[in-house]
């Protein structure tokens, strides 16, 4: 298992997935891009209110008024970028992705070309250790079929596609992962604030489509709109169909473990011995995290922990462990027997 090629010393991870065996973030902080004629373009702006927002970048402005539904969501700051033209998101992604702790971030394009550049970049940032995730939107007045085609083409467990309501429906769905402080709770049901409404309904067979299909669903009832249920665009490893990932809060909770297992690790055996002695130590701290890992009800159990020194590379340490994450609740089954 090739973990990393780097030279430089700290803890790297990798981690895989199945169906058998597989940080909290509540007010995390949360990052926007969009077009926007104030501001520098490229430029990150760290917001805490949404009059910073409407100073920064107007009184209307569409990148003011995501950066507000991001915090009246649940995000605890947001790093807004104002784009000059849909070109320059590229430029705006590479800036956030410089950006530590963020949990999420959003656009305010529905072109599928930017949406798959979102995608490659929280994928990248992720692989520098600033684990995050991305929330997109369909285009326009996409039906089941469209929005499933371009759930496929993004195809990632990192990356959210809601429906209906646009950019500013995703930037609502955004801010409530981020407010969310334990991952392995359910994003379905979650109300969304802000937003005037949905365009469309959906049937329980468009539901049914849309889950199977890697969309997540919103809907509105009683004047509320809320999050159907959290799914992710990753419907296929390779060409075969894969749901390991389907659960939003699946890969919420990769993103809880394994950054809390990185800095314990790095910060008690900066200066360690790769020693019997020190790998048994660190084999200890391992168990510890993730023992509240499952009092915590973030995961329900784990094994396997091992840790030896690489053979062809006598300063690497190589620790080994699986675990099991913890499910959410997503339906109820009533089974009556009745005697009359």
């Amino acid at each position: 298992m090739n973990v990393t090629e780097h030279q430089r010393p700290g803890v790297y991870s990798v981690y895989d997935a199945s169906s058998a065996v597989i940080g909290r973030r509540g007010g995390g902080w949360a990052g926007v891009a969009a077009v926007c004629p104030a501001g520098t373009a490229g430029e990150v702006y760290p917001l805490s209110s949404a009059e910073e927002a409407r100073a920064a970048f107007g009184d209307g402005a569409e990148l003011a008024v995501l950066a507000e539904l991001l915090l009246k969501n649940g995000a605890g700051r947001v790093y807004a970028v104002p784009v000059a033209e849909e070109a320059g998101y590229a430029g705006a992604f590479a800036a956030l992705e410089k950006v530590e702790q963020l949990a999420v971030v959003v656009c305010g394009s529905d072109t599928l070309a930017v949406q798959q550049a979102l995608r490659d970049s929280v994928k990248a940032a992720a692989g520098a250790r600033r684990e995050r995730l991305a929330v997109v939107c369909g285009g326009g007045d996409e039906g089941v079929e469209a929005l499933t085609a371009r759930a496929a083409e993004l195809n990632c467990e990192r990356v959210v596609l809601a429906a209906p309501g646009g950019v500013r429906a995703a930037a609502a769905v955004a801010g409530a992962i981020a407010g969310e402080a334990d991952p392995a709770v359910p994003l379905g049901g979650a109300e969304l604030k802000g937003l005037a409404g949905l365009d469309r309904e959906w049937s329980d067979g468009e539901v049914d489509a849309l889950v199977l299909g890697g969309v997540t669903p919103l809907e509105q009832s009683g004047g509320v709109v809320a999050v159907t249920r959290g799914i992710t665009t990753r419907t296929k490893t390779g060409s075969a169909a894969d749901a390991t990932w389907r659960e939003l809060t699946t890969i919420r909770v990769v993103d809880d473990v394994i950054p809390a297992l990185r800095n314990a690790l790095g910060a008690k055996f900066s200066r360690a011995k790769n020693t019997e002695q020190g790998r048994g130590a660190i084999r200890s701290q391992v168990i510890v995290e993730l023992e509240r890992k499952k009092s915590g009800e973030i995961i329900t159990d784990y094994g396997n922990v091992e840790v030896w020194a690489l053979e062809d590379n006598p300063t690497v340490c190589l620790v080994e462990f699986d675990f099991t994450v913890a499910h959410g609740l997503s339906q109820i089954w009533l089974s009556a027997h009745i005697t009359v």
